[in-house]
């Protein structure tokens, strides 16, 4: 999981006052997209009836995305780029009504860069159960409410059998490329390894083969911390006024997961034993620059994100297993056929290169074995190390 908007795409730093002022009135009681907020540069395709991989039906399902590009006549250089965990579909472009931020990947997209829209038609989709525009808790079911915790388990094989429906209802029979970081990293193997007929080149950027259990702990606190706020109301918080909803859980669940997307020497360094202010920590009247760091990030992440969006996230995440019901891990991933670049960050404790290694051990067809970097700022290097990670994805672009 990581954080994958603009603003985060960027060293860690100490906050400001006027940071500070920024978060001075009241969060929503959820911080989704909503049917009548402004659409921005959102698509939305219908389709149709879904049936999770439990058996779960929902009527029908939309998802959002953006896309870059024109698709040629031949249909033939489609690339989908998939978001990570609290991510969302605006890959590139400013900040703006429906867009609380600038695109999260404007350094890696875009004309002339390293995922060139003058030659590739890109399509970034928002995923199922997220909360900006496709379906999802916050979505409103057909008795006229929200979903809420009545929504559906999702699997990320459910996630991507949502991704295909996109793929067919905009007549791309195979992409050109699936590219994916963290979460998005899931998805793209799963696509690899799924519909190897369906994908010509494959990028997984710093996901695992598998959620490990140590993963599932650290996203089980997470949860917890949300599901004990009282505003969260078992779900039902959607008609709170603003404050009382269940952001204080949201916000702690956050800080809980942003404390694994960065590496320990890039918060050492940063911030070291700094105050927040001219007040001392020691004796409980000031705070450590650190602390404020994390409590503004927090906070900020509740008026943007849905907390019943989050724990179906969370919960998809914790179900993957490339391997479930095909043999193992290893049986699994010989099954992809596609030029698959796999690519993992030297100080990611998230998820460590490890798992990276097994993925390009057990893909036959990689460009070469796995791309470590060496970056400072952990799980989140590839999306700061724009630089290094596109000279990679040019690569395997012009493979």
């Amino acid at each position: 999981m990581d954080w994958q908007i603009s603003e985060d795409t960027v060293p860690s730093a100490p906050i400001t006052e006027a940071d500070a002022r920024l978060l001075g009135g009241r969060p929503p009681a959820t911080g989704a997209w909503r049917d009548g907020d402004p659409a921005g540069d959102r698509r939305f395709a219908a389709l149709g009836a879904f049936t999770t991989e439990g058996g779960r039906s929902l009527p029908g399902i939309r998802l959002a995305y953006e896309t870059w590009g024109e698709l040629s006549p031949a249909r033939d250089n489609a690339v989908l780029i998939l978001h990570a965990l609290t991510g969302d579909s605006h890959v590139r472009g400013h900040a703006g009504p429906g867009h609380p931020t600038d695109g999260w990947w404007g350094d890696v997209v875009g004309p002339g860069a390293a995922i060139d829209t003058d030659r590739w038609f890109v399509v970034a989709p928002n995923m199922l159960g997220g909360c900006q525009g496709s379906t999802g808790p916050s979505s409103i079911a057909p008795d006229g409410r929200e979903w809420a915790e009545r929504f559906p388990y999702l699997t990320i094989r459910d996630q991507v059998a949502a991704q295909a429906g996109l793929a067919d209802a905009l007549g791309i029979d195979a992409w050109a490329a699936v590219i994916g970081g963290s979460m998005g990293g899931m998805h793209a193997l799963e696509w690899g390894v799924g519909h190897p007929e369906r994908v010509h080149r494959l990028a997984v950027l710093s996901s695992p083969p598998t959620t490990t259990a140590d993963q599932i702990a650290l996203n089980g606190v997470q949860l917890e911390a949300i599901h004990v706020d009282p505003r969260f109301a078992g779900g039902e918080y959607y008609d709170a006024a603003p404050g009382e909803g269940p952001h204080r859980g949201l916000a702690l669940a956050r800080r809980m997961a942003l404390l694994n997307y960065r590496s320990p020497t890039e918060l050492n360094q940063r911030f070291q034993r700094s105050w927040q202010s001219d007040k001392s920590p020691i004796g409980r009247d000031g705070r450590f620059a650190v602390e404020s760091y994390l409590d503004f990030h927090g906070n900020k992440f509740t008026r943007r994100f849905d907390a019943n969006s989050y724990i179906t996230l969370v919960e998809a995440m914790n179900s993957h297993d490339v391997g479930r019901d095909r043999g193992g891990v290893e049986d699994a991933l010989a099954r992809v056929t596609a030029k698959t670049l796999v690519l993992g960050i030297d100080s990611d404790r998230l998820f460590p290169v490890e798992g990276q290694h097994r993925i390009a051990r057990g893909i036959r067809s990689t460009i070469d074995d796995a791309v470590v970097l060496a970056s400072d700022f952990g799980h989140d290097g590839f999306l700061i190390e724009t630089a290094a990670v596109g000279i990679h994805l040019r690569r395997l672009l012009q493979a």
